[in-house]
């Protein structure tokens, strides 16, 4: 490594100018590590804070709570089972405001004492005269506790019991009322008992297969239902192509860097060979020269992408984390490293009689 280090301080403009392409593409590789993991959260997060492990769907819906109606017959044998379970109902509506405003819900119908109640300021909103308890969001809107919500094609008319931090399903904030809310505005006065889903909370799945055939469900874990929220699989599987298309640019562009530096080192490879150095010598110093350039200019890249997402706004789906920003960095590490083997076998050619040709 002796003279890959000398020569990173003899040509630092030269060798900067590569540290800073490698930089910004880690830069932008940060950035959309969190615009993806904050457009996934942004769909699923208050699904994701419901105390369950396990949810149950109407067999064929394919964890979609839309395609999904359950009834008390569908429910008895999970409460037979003496496991945790809870009927569930969800629906995306929307609602005018006393401003005369419209917002979007996804209305969650609970039973009110229900281990799916978010805290206890709901289990007694929940229980008392009907009403709806919304996420703080709102609340940070403006809206107050009493004020009036009408529900678009039903006008059915429901006040604001209390707010709470719900979080998001289906890029639409999540509002809690109780089970029997919901169904009078799912089905008006031909609910009979009908809900979208059963919750499950419980670390034993081994007789999950025999209650389900007698419930006529099919249970499936929490992460699972994921799947079935609007949006999701489409914006996973178009976030995670992007994120693979940077970092091919990434390894096509390292790799095009390097076979240039192994162009214009042509000579000096040959003296080191002429001087009795072994090819495995030679590429490890160059493959060390790379290394060094990539991990600083990688973690520099990644260190402002991560502050820079601090000063990002409310309003954009954006959400940092370790371990995604720490996988797309050693990615991006792996992949350049992998786009120089290409520039390796110029190396091994290089014969020793070559540094006769031309003064280094």
């Amino acid at each position: 490594m002796f003279l890959a280090l000398r020569e990173l301080r003899v040509g630092r403009a030269r060798f900067g100018l590569v540290a800073a392409v490698v930089g910004l593409i880690a830069l932008m590789a940060t950035l959309l590590s969190g615009l993806a993991v904050g457009l996934v959260d942004d769909g699923i997060s208050g699904l994701r804070r419901l105390p369950m492990t396990d949810i149950a769907f109407q067999d064929g819906a394919g964890a979609v709570f839309s395609r999904s109606t359950l009834d008390d017959d569908n429910l008895a044998p999970w409460t037979d089972s003496g496991l945790e379970v809870s009927p569930l109902g969800v629906t995306l509506l929307n609602a005018r405001t006393d401003s005369s405003g419209t917002i979007d819900i996804a209305l969650f119908g609970v039973p009110a004492d229900s281990f799916l109640a978010p805290d206890d300021v709901a289990r007694q909103a929940l229980a008392g005269p009907p009403g709806i308890v919304l996420s703080e969001h709102f609340q940070e809107a403006g809206m107050k506790v009493g004020d009036e919500l009408t529900i678009v094609g039903v006008d059915e008319v429901l006040p604001v019991l209390g707010f709470t931090y719900t979080g998001s399903y289906g890029h639409v904030d999540i509002a809690f009322a109780s089970l029997e809310v919901w169904q009078q505005l799912q089905y008006g006065d031909n609910a009979r008992g009908r809900f979208s889903a059963i919750a499950i909370n419980t670390d034993d799945t081994s007789d999950f297969a025999t209650i389900d055939a007698a419930a006529e469900t099919d249970a499936i874990s929490k992460q699972a239902a994921y799947e079935g929220s609007p949006g999701y699989s489409g914006e996973t599987q178009t976030m995670t192509l992007i994120r693979v298309f940077l970092l091919a640019i990434s390894a096509l562009v390292v790799g095009a860097f390097f076979v240039i530096w192994t162009v214009q080192r042509t000579q000096q490879i040959g003296l080191l060979k002429a001087l009795g150095a072994s090819n495995t010598y030679v590429i490890r110093d160059a493959l060390g020269q790379l290394a060094i350039i990539l991990v600083v200019a990688t973690a520099a890249g990644a260190l402002v992408g991560t502050a820079l997402g601090q000063f990002v706004g409310g309003s954009v789906p954006f959400r940092l984390e370790a371990p995604s920003v720490l996988t797309t960095a050693a990615s991006l590490i792996g992949l350049g490293l992998l786009g120089s083997v290409v520039a390796l076998r110029r190396i091994v050619n290089v014969e020793p009689i070559i540094a006769l040709k031309t003064d280094i």
